[in-house]
């Protein structure tokens, strides 16, 4: 690890108990604060989720000002637990409806920037299970105390089944690689691809958004390049429990994932392309292949669409933000 990044990992991590929100509170003054939650057929877990935000950080205490929720095409009652727990609904392709839709969690979060309005917003994912509010409060700690910070990613322990550091796979076996290997200040990030983080939507909306599930990668690579290692931290927030996918599922993500790295390799001038790298990606699975059984081969594309920073959308801008 660089000495720079020792000298990173001991002042910019923190714990989720280092942040009461009695302090945030003091801090907040006029800060307005969104939560967003991107979310896709996750009716059995969106609303205790909204709720629990709801209850700890808008009615018993008013540190969030916007709660909101972006359905991702869901075909199950996503929106109306969401929308009976408390939180403001949107439909993802009725977001700038007038761009072509893309598919993906990053084209949620993305989105969500054109209707929000907090001057920090908290992303935290729908498919959690024993979810705290100190995911929030974590989260929001560094930024509210240091101007000088402008993202902060969640970190946690990921159980996989009885085995207490057993989830993650993709970020063991890919990401972490990927970021030692080309980016080595970023190695102090205990859980790069960490689906809970918070930005000043200043830096936000500058920055491109991969749609896919390149996302987590893109913007804490995109970030560093934008504002350097010093405003980006890393808030413990403990255990973090949710469903898992498929091995078959993982290999999707994971090509995703590096197909955003290269991305970012031929953007930053990091490599010499010879070659543009095939988006398809085979996987095998037992079946019935050429009339006999067999493996059967499946065919996905792992390329990603990326929207471009939300500041040079003209609908955004004449915002005014």
């Amino acid at each position: 690890m660089l000495p720079e990044v020792e000298t990173w990992l001991r002042g910019r991590t923190s714990s989720s108990a280092d942040w009461p929100v009695g302090a945030l509170m003091e801090a907040k003054g006029a800060t307005r604060i969104s939560v967003v939650l991107p979310a896709r057929n996750e009716a059995e877990t969106v609303g205790e989720i909204v709720s629990a935000i709801r209850h700890d950080l808008v009615e018993a205490v008013p540190l969030v000002d916007e709660l909101v929720v972006i359905d991702s095409r869901s075909t199950d009652e996503t929106a109306a637990q969401a929308l009976q727990a408390g939180a403001k609904v949107f439909a993802q392709d009725e977001i700038l409806c007038d761009l072509h839709p893309l598919d993906g969690k990053g084209e949620a979060l993305w989105k969500s920037l054109a209707v929000t309005t907090g001057d920090l917003v908290v992303f935290v994912d729908a498919d959690l299970r024993e979810f705290r509010t100190s995911f929030v409060t974590g989260l929001l700690g560094p930024l509210l105390a240091d101007p000088s910070i402008v993202y902060v990613k969640g970190c946690y322990d990921r159980p996989l089944s009885e085995l207490q550091g057993g989830g993650g796979r993709v970020t063991e076996l890919v990401a972490r690689p990927l970021l030692n290997l080309h980016w080595p200040l970023l190695a102090g990030f205990v859980q790069p691809l960490a689906g809970e983080y918070a930005g000043r939507r200043s830096a936000l909306e500058r920055v491109p958004f991969v749609t896919g599930y390149g996302v987590e990668l893109g913007l804490l690579i995109d970030l560093l390049d934008l504002a350097g290692l010093d405003a980006l931290a890393q808030v413990d927030l403990g255990r973090r429990v949710h469903s898992h996918q498929s091995t078959e599922a993982l290999g999707g993500m994971a090509g995703q994932i590096m197909y955003t790295a290269w991305s970012r390799l031929e953007r930053q001038n990091r490599i010499v392309s010879l070659h543009a790298p095939s988006p398809q990606l085979t996987q095998f699975r037992r079946g019935v292949s050429g009339g006999a059984p067999g493996h059967e081969p499946i065919v996905r594309d792992v390329s990603v669409a990326e929207r471009p920073p939300m500041v040079t959308v003209p609908h955004y801008a004449a915002r005014g933000r």
